[in-house]
């Protein structure tokens, strides 16, 4: 990617909340430039959870635009820091992963981003590697770069000491072996979210502790959900996840508000900001409609998680099901054999994957947002004959055959 070091800084810091310095970072382009050497960008992860969703990739794909101007890349996987456990925005002490969970999230992360990043241009890297090695005198030279008070500005802590809330000694240690992180790649640059800004800070005193330039800190803003108000979570629902069918992703991208399509774009799609202005002007002068543009938003992300293919058929079966009303190529089955002669339809709903649990499944019913062989069902109490089969359809995209045997 050839470009003058104004753009490249210009393609960097979109999105970015904070970046500490933009004046720094140019310089070390530049320098990066004449000497030919890349920067080492870098981005931690802690192995809390085996799947990602668009949430977690507002960073990787950040990590990417550095990559594609032949930077770097160290994509971190705290394996060491994951068994303290991250502190940050939390209420009370969390509880540790144990050696088995991040071993097997660390395997299932490394597998997913690929799906954003050049494997042949990442290093992925596991701080373990060098914090196991640390001997007690260095831990107590790490300790010692940080005061209790300053450890206590942050709000997080402030909030738990005041409320007299218990907070571990070593919940102090996260932040320094973060930082240190930093020293052991000799970053040039760490991204994160706007809750690390804290711990990315540390890695810049401790990399002068250390003799070495700073890094640059860049963080990037936590993504909305679906619903436009709160974080991406799988806890709140509201999320699009990277290993999702092709379908849903693409059906969920759609159910998007307009603005929330732009903050989507801004800080997902691989088109430019000049190009992402000509879409919005597009639609405000009339010459596009938002639905257009949203579903060229939707085949991006579906293609970018599997193919262009499975996003084209995406969009078609999309357009069959929810604007000619036809049923989608394809309809999983599930074979029911009840104890008794009837089953309860929230209960079936639940054993055929279509909800989580019998709570949603009233709700959805309630909603009238059920129907057995096209015709709704608005009785939470509706019990079905066990025989024969019966197609399912809940909210606007979930379809099962149920086969009784």
């Amino acid at each position: 990617m050839s470009l003058t070091i104004d753009e490249q800084l210009a393609l960097l810091v979109r999105g970015a909340v904070d970046v500490i310095s933009k004046e720094e970072l140019a310089e070390k382009l530049k320098k990066s430039h004449e000497s030919g050497k890349p920067l080492t960008v870098k981005a931690g992860f802690d192995p809390t959870a085996p799947d990602l969703h668009l949430g977690h990739t507002v960073l990787i794909q950040k990590l990417k635009h550095f990559q594609d101007l032949g930077h770097s890349v160290k994509f971190l996987i705290g394996d060491f820091t994951g068994m303290i456990g991250d502190p940050t925005g939390k209420s009370e002490t969390r509880k540790p992963l144990t050696v088995e969970d991040v071993k097997r999230n660390a395997e299932s992360y490394k597998e997913q981003i690929f799906k954003i990043l050049d494997p042949d241009r990442t290093e992925v890297v596991f701080n373990s590697t060098w914090l196991e090695k640390l001997t007690s005198y260095e831990f107590v030279k790490l300790a010692s770069q940080l005061t209790v008070a300053r450890m206590l500005e942050r709000e997080d802590f402030r909030n738990r000491f005041d409320n007299e809330q218990p907070i571990s000694i070593h919940e102090f240690l996260y932040p320094l072996v973060q930082g240190y992180d930093s020293v052991a790649l000799e970053a040039d640059v760490e991204l994160g979210g706007t809750d690390q800004l804290f711990n990315l800070l540390m890695g810049r005193t401790l990399q002068k502790v250390w003799g070495q330039k700073p890094q640059v800190v860049l963080t990037m803003p936590l993504l909305e959900g679906l619903d436009g108000v709160n974080k991406m979570s799988k806890s709140l629902g509201n999320y699009i996840g990277i290993t999702e069918s092709a379908a849903d992703i693409y059906g969920k991208t759609l159910s998007t508000s307009d603005e929330l399509m732009f903050r989507y774009y801004e800080l997902l799609s691989d088109l430019s900001i000049d190009e992402i202005s000509g879409l919005k002007q597009g639609i405000e002068e009339g010459r596009l409609h938002p639905k257009v543009v949203k579903q060229h938003l939707a085949r991006e992300l579906t293609a970018r998680f599997h193919d262009e293919k499975a996003a084209a058929r995406s969009e078609e079966n999309f357009e069959n099901v929810f604007r000619k009303h036809e049923l989608p190529d394809v309809i999983p089955e599930y074979p029911c054999r009840p104890d008794t002669g009837k089953i309860w339809l929230p209960k079936l709903l639940t054993e055929a994957g279509l909800v989580k649990g019998t709570g949603e499944a009233r709700r959805m019913i309630k909603q009238n947002a059920v129907s057995l062989d096209g015709e709704k069902i608005n009785d939470e109490a509706h019990e079905l004959a066990a025989s024969g089969e019966v197609l399912i359809k809940v909210g606007k995209r979930r379809f099962c055959l149920v086969k009784f045997g």
